[in-house]
């Protein structure tokens, strides 16, 4: 046995590069998500903290709860579509990945699960 023949070839090596690229966009997705559900949980604690200070706390256009749920939102819906994306970009690649499996669907998944629990506590408080 020579050693070339052991050696990966180029078309190989062309979906290993095509599959790790797709797993380095979706942690990307996941760091912008998981970023924007915890600014949004955030800036509602704080917010809250201080409102529990002070006797009155001014309303602007949002309140802070409203803009915690709209950046959890915001990262659950482009985490959302970034993982279907994903899911469906790869889909082609699967018979000839040998049965790998993306760590960062996994991941994704899990930062769902994580900012839904943040989502609906945030909207069942007052």
């Amino acid at each position: 046995m020579s050693s070339a023949s052991q050696l990966p070839s180029s078309n190989e090596l062309a979906i290993e590069r095509t599959w790790l690229a797709h797993e380095r966009t979706l942690m990307a997705w996941v760091r912008t998500a998981t970023s924007m559900i915890s600014f949004g949980f955030t800036i509602y604690k704080f917010f809250q903290f201080e409102a529990e200070k002070a006797e009155s706390a001014r309303r602007g256009l949002f309140s802070p709860r409203d803009f915690a749920l709209f950046m959890v939102g915001i990262g659950l819906v482009s985490l959302l579509v970034a993982t279907i994306s994903h899911r469906r970009e790869v889909r082609s690649l699967r018979k000839t990945l040998h049965g790998k499996s993306s760590l960062a669907e996994v991941l994704a998944w899990i930062v769902s699960a994580f900012g839904s629990v943040v989502f609906v506590s945030t909207l069942l408080r007052n």
